[in-house]
């Protein structure tokens, strides 16, 4: 029951096939290079779910801004996403490159500063010109 619950969680978590890479790097920096094994594994299987968990709830907040607020051009909206963008990105990558997991900023932080960052970049006009400043 204990390996199929591992295999299940990691299949929805981090050790899915889309981070084979990233578990790889982590792997170097934090184990030498060693598999996670027994606790350890477990441990990572539960921080990936809580932290998958949050990056989904900020990202469905993000979706709802951007398909409500940004429709009427919210400009409290606009700075919202700002705000949790940047600040994300400077906690997690700062965190990051702290610990040396610098493969964590290139990989995923940097991708989802630019995959977030671009459009608001390009939709600003939008808000300074014809924005709603309530």
């Amino acid at each position: 029951m204990v390996y199929h619950r591992r295999r299940t969680v990691g299949v929805f978590a981090g050790n899915s096939f889309f981070f084979e890479v990233h578990n790889g790097y982590t792997r170097e920096v934090f184990l030498n290079g060693e598999e996670f094994e027994g606790k350890l594994l477990e441990l990572k299987n539960w921080f990936f779910g809580v932290i998958g968990g949050t990056i989904v709830g900020f990202h469905a907040l993000m979706v709802m801004l951007s398909e409500h607020a940004f429709e009427k051009k919210e400009f409290w909206a606009y700075r919202a996403m700002w705000l949790g963008l940047l600040s994300w990105f400077a906690i997690d990558s700062g965190i990051s490159i702290y610990y040396n997991a610098l493969h964590n900023v290139v990989m995923i932080n940097l991708v989802a500063l630019v995959l977030i960052g671009i459009p608001l970049v390009m939709t600003r006009k939008a808000f300074r010109n014809g924005g709603n400043n309530g």
